[in-house]
């Protein structure tokens, strides 16, 4: 197993200078691991690009995730709505409407505390950049530690599609980072 490549930086814009040297030195990675260390803060950004071959059609993700040092009981998951969502609302599947209406219609919104995730998503910039982003899911997931038996809870940002252009992730990354803020 490779080792651990951090990148750390006081601020979003010291990270960033970093992460955009990596892409000029390969600006279309097949895969790019590293952890984002800003402030008290580390975040995994997993990308990997499958391109697949013969019959497979390969697939594509890129995923940021962050331990939580809040352990309250919150919780909250979104992701895109699909023609199955709108058969499962049609039989009762939860979807809570938080009030902004183009995200509302895009997304299924699943949370134990309406209030708090109006709050957590009340950002108009962070509304937009998840809703230009393509599929993707977003929220509070539980992961056993190392070596216990114990769940922990982290924030996680999975998007369906390698995203190669630095911009575009950075985008993804402020959001990602805003809403961890939030939350702890």
């Amino acid at each position: 197993m490779p080792e651990e490549r951090i990148i750390s930086g006081l601020n979003e814009d010291a990270l960033w200078q970093q992460v955009n040297a990596d892409f000029s030195i390969n600006p279309d990675p097949l895969g790019y691991h590293v952890v984002l260390q800003q402030e008290s803060r580390r975040v995994l950004l997993d990308m990997d690009i499958d391109l697949g071959g013969g019959f497979e059609s390969g697939s594509a993700f890129t995923t940021f995730s962050s331990y939580l040092f809040g352990r309250d009981a919150f919780r909250f998951a979104i992701h895109r709505e699909g023609f199955l969502d709108e058969i499962g609302k049609f039989f009762g599947m939860q979807d809570v409407v938080l009030g902004f209406g183009d995200f509302d219609k895009r997304f299924v919104v699943k949370t134990n505390d309406e209030a708090k995730t109006i709050e957590l998503f009340s950002d108009a910039e962070l509304r937009n950049t998840l809703t230009s982003l393509p599929d993707l899911s977003f929220g509070i997931v539980q992961y056993l530690l190392e070596s216990t038996d114990d769940k922990a809870p982290f924030l996680e940002l999975r998007i369906e599609d390698g995203i190669t252009d630095p911009d575009i992730l950075r985008k993804a990354y402020h959001s990602f980072f805003s809403v961890l803020e939030k939350l702890d």
